[in-house]
């Protein structure tokens, strides 16, 4: 969007700012008329600079080509600063500028000196692959971000993809061709002639940097980034953006992994850390306090706010892995990374910075970013930006470098002074003086122990435990840095843990904090030699008390977040992770996922993974805080999985057939849980894989088998990153002996003909999922016909009472205890009940036939006359409790929700009551 045209500044008066301006219009008088035509629209890029260096190029003169380029950068200069300085350009248009001319200058000057220099000494050629070798030049920093001031220096590595030599009489070693090519193009655009430059060339991020060769190979590359890259590196090739040559996937393929790790990488914030302070401490000795770029609340400090969350989390959010800076502040509001307002305040103190910045430059064509002393030029800086005095501008200037200081120091954990790496995760935890004392002397076992009996009923076994730790070679082959944070959150956990367990109603035994340590005190041990989850907990304090919070509420989810330590940075955003779920974002967030890996099966098979484990953790989180019901639950958990599975299909199809190939005539349908919608943690999914053939016979049933297959793998293997699902395939037709997936026909056929009484209960809870939209509907119909086919009302109750008695023959229980689901008068009779009642009445009331959960067909069923109201509110009232009780009983990580008899005699002797009345009438 551009800026509105201010008649308070003339073009006259925007001269008289620039001194630059005014010698280039002085010398060269044609080029009044360029700043004269400046405010009437953009610049004619064709006839202004593609033209110019295209017939410089044609005539293959260096010389010419480098006053092409010179006077080319004059007219460009000219055109940008005069609609800038007139309020009419918006930085987009500045810096889009500047950055396609040095892009079409570096191009145009590496193809007239490698031409040349090739005429003399050969084409190089790659050693493996004998394919000439292109010049590969990597725009870095401002450049590479698509952020280019207007007087700034372009920041440069030059690469090459194999060794080799060149096919001339003269040859030279590819190394030595490049690096002279290299050596060229810095003159073509960094030399100093009557015409000016073009841009000033810093070579500096190079590997070694300036004790290196000018060009490096891809391997020398790798292996320096591998071996020697450094963290602030990382920062610098993220804004890395190929210029010219070719190869750019196997280039990306080689940063990428180096700026972006697979998973969250919280030891990038003590990188930045270290570079701020460095920077910090560079401006005290060469007075950075009037730069705006490199002072406190500058544009530095902005770049890194984004940078750090990007390198953070760029790994597992590809969506992040953008170059320019206002790019990657909107992504990471988008994501809920940074809240709406801080990207607002960032993005608008980053304009007002940069528009700052190139006015310091337009003045003389400096690469500057310090702000002037002298009145008079402060005065003309300030009218220049459109205020009526320097007092405003700098109080204006003020506000936006404070709320830049604000988010930066809020990021990094410390205040304006800064935190030394060393006393961070102590200084920013309110609690941790409490009980802080060294461990590096004699006496530190023997003040453990006397710590720990203030706050524990067992300290000693407390004690034993943290000093085997630490006595360990887990500990001991740590990093220094990982064990000075292990110890102390160690620390912190003994100052919480009491004080978290005394109010939580998950723990209630006398012993309640030593439990709650112990499960936190795993919980670290796990992480332990994972410095990015030791890092994170470090950064972020207050995650530590949520955790805390987490772990006394339910053993299963601590022993979920031990299996899946990564889940740990979700408590890091408590908006994110206790908001509701919404479905079609989440969606969307998993189809970018797996999209930006397609062709990686191991990889999408991780995201799978880490996509599931996250969003059950949320609801988790949401379920421990008391905001879902378990009918809202397992509405969620169940709405998960669909897209689990709907996501798998595709990608799984994907991999056997083209891209262009046709979508498959293949349907998932759910049984039990996850077909009546009333999945827990942990549920497996019961499925049968339907198909419909096509013209291709015999090839469409080996394709779709192998379809299943590939599925059930994706679902079932446990891979580096867990486990996803376990599946259950027994109620295909035929079950375990029978095909893995089934024929549309032959499944009709086989439910019509030989399906037992069992399979036709299973039916009632059966429901499509995903695949086919025709054959799903298909199977839903069919299902509808299937369960309203006439019974014979005695065999049918034989059958259900034959297969209750079977199930409770597999699962005996001798117990004093009531399994409320297993048990007589327990879930499993309530939805045997519903079952039978479905398949005996639903000839006469179709309605019996929708699979609305068992709740609501109790409901249905009393309005239909075939229970009383009365039955269906004492059955539905003992299933929500039976629910509630084993929801409560998987939260403690129990195998089963067995409790005393007496506490649910009322529903127990309801639930048989019905079953009597029902399956069990007496003779009339």
């Amino acid at each position: 969007m551009e800026r509105s045209f201010s008649p308070d500044r003339t073009l006259s008066q925007a001269l008289s700012f620039s001194s630059y301006a005014q010698r280039m219009v002085a010398a060269r008088p044609e080029y009044r008329a360029t700043w004269e035509a400046a405010p009437e629209k953009r610049l004619d890029w064709d006839s202004a600079v593609t033209q110019p260096i295209a017939a410089a190029l044609a005539a293959g003169d260096t010389d010419g080509l480098a006053a092409t380029l010179r006077q080319v950068r004059q007219h460009v200069m000219l055109h940008t600063m005069a609609r800038d300085l007139l309020g009419i350009a918006n930085l987009d248009e500045v810096c889009g500028n500047m950055g396609r001319l040095a892009t079409d200058a570096l191009i145009a000057a590496a193809t007239l000196h490698q031409a040349q220099l090739a005429e003399t000494r050969g084409w190089p050629h790659g050693e493996a692959s004998g394919e000439i070798q292109p010049f590969i030049i990597v725009g870095m920093g401002k450049l590479g971000g698509g952020e280019l001031n207007v007087s700034s220096d372009v920041d440069l590595v030059f690469l090459y993809p194999e060794d080799g030599e060149t096919d001339g009489s003269r040859a030279l070693s590819n190394h030595e061709f490049f690096v002279r090519l290299g050596q060229r193009v810095i003159a073509a655009l960094d030399e100093v002639t009557a015409d000016g430059f073009v841009f000033r060339v810093d070579m500096r991020l190079r590997p070694y940097g300036n004790a290196a060769p000018l060009a490096v190979s891809f391997d020398a590359l790798e292996h320096y980034l591998t071996a020697q890259g450094r963290m602030w590196e990382r920062y610098a090739w993220l804004k890395a953006q190929q210029l010219t040559g070719s190869h750019h996937d196997e280039l990306h393929q080689l940063i990428a992994p180096f700026v972006y790790r697979k998973y969250l990488d919280f030891d990038a914030y003590e990188g930045l850390r270290d570079v701020r302070e460095q920077i910090r401490t560079q401006g005290k000795t060469r007075g950075y306090a009037h730069n705006i770029k490199l002072g406190s609340g500058g544009i530095r400090d902005i770049e890194f706010i984004a940078q750090a969350l990007q390198i953070v989390r760029g790994g597992r959010l590809p969506a992040l892995q953008l170059r320019g800076t206002r790019a990657a502040l909107r992504a990471l509001g988008e994501r809920d990374l940074l809240t709406d307002s801080a990207v607002e305040e960032l993005l608008t103190a980053y304009d007002f910075l940069r528009r700052v910045e190139h006015r310091l430059q337009y003045r003389d064509d400096l690469a500057t970013q310090t702000l002037p002393e002298d009145e008079a030029s402060r005065t003309a800086l300030a009218h220049s930006m459109a205020f009526a005095s320097p007092e405003t501008f700098q109080k204006a200037l003020d506000t936006h470098r404070q709320c830049v200081v604000h988010h930066f120091e809020t990021l990094l954990g410390y205040g304006n002074e800064g935190l030394s790496s060393s006393t961070l995760a102590v200084q920013a935890h309110p609690a941790s003086s409490g009980t802080g004392f060294s461990w590096d002397t004699q006496e530190a076992p023997d003040i453990l122990r006397q710590t720990l009996a203030h706050h524990f009923t067992d300290p000693e076994a407390i004690a034993n435990r943290i000093l085997r730790m630490r006595e360990s070679k887990r500990y001991t082959a740590l990093p220094e840095r990982s064990r000075q944070r292990f110890d102390v959150l160690t620390q912190q956990l003994i100052e919480i843990t009491p004080a978290t367990a005394s109010k939580a109603t998950g723990l209630k035994t006398a012993n309640a904090a030593d439990t709650l340590f112990l499960r936190l005190f795993t919980l670290l041990e796990t992480i332990s030699r994972r410095s990015a989850y030791l890092a994170l907990l470090s950064e972020h304090p207050q995650a530590l008390p949520r955790l805390a919070r987490l772990f006394a509420a339910s053993s299963w989810a601590a022993d979920y977040l031990n299996r899946h330590p990564i889940l740990l940075d979700e408590l890091l955003a408590p908006q994110t992770l206790l908001a509701e779920p919404d479905w079609m974002v989440w969606r969307d967030e998993l189809t970018q996922i797996l999209n930006a890996h397609a062709g990686d099966t191991e990889r999408q098979m991780d995201e799978l993974r880490h996509f599931q484990h996250a969003q059950t953790f949320r609801l988790l989180a949401q379920d421990l805080t008391g905001q879902l019901t378990v009918e809202r639950l397992a509405d969620h958990l169940t709405a998960l999985a669909d897209l689990i599975l709907e996501m798998t299909l595709t990608h799984c199809w994907r991999t056997l057939m083209s891209e262009d190939a046709p979508p498959p005539r293949f349907a998932i349908i759910g049984y039990g849980k996850l077909g009546s919608k009333e999945m827990s943690y942990g549920s497996d999914l019961d499925l049968v894989f339907l198909y419909e053939v096509g013209d291709d016979g015999d090839e469409a049933v080996a394709r779709y088998a192998r379809l299943a297959q590939r599925m059930n793998t994706w679902l079932t293997s446990t891979t580096a990153a867990g486990n996803l699902y376990s599946t259950d395939l027994r109620l295909r037709p035929d079950g375990s002996s029978g095909l893995l997936v089934s024929r549309w026909d032959a499944f009709v056929r086989y439910q019509r003909e030989k399906a037992w009484t069992f399979e036709h209960q299973a039916l009632t809870r059966a429901r499509f999922i995903a695949g086919d939209n025709e054959l799903g509907a298909a199977f839903m119909r069919e299902r509808a016909a299937l369960l309203q086919q006439p019974r014979d009302i005695e065999v049918l109750r034989r059958d259900v009472i034959t297969m209750r008695e079977r199930m409770l023959e597999e699962h005996p229980h001798s117990a004093a205890l009531f399994d409320v689901k297993r048990d007589r008068g327990g879930m499993v009779d309530i939805e045997f009940i519903v079952q039978f009642f479905v398949l005996a009445h639903a000839h006469q009331f179709p309605t019996l036939t929708r699979n609305t959960g068992n709740v609501a067909l109790l409901t249905s069923a009393a309005t239909l006359g075939i229970i009383t109201p009365a039955e269906a509110d004492a059955a539905i009232q003992a299933y929500r409790l039976y629910r509630r009780q084993q929801h409560t009983a998987q939260l403690q990580d129990a195998d089963s929700a067995a409790i005393d008899p007496a506490l649910v005699a009322n529903e127990r002797s309801s639930v048989h009551a019905l079953w009597g009345r029902l399956l069990m009438p007496k003779p009339s």
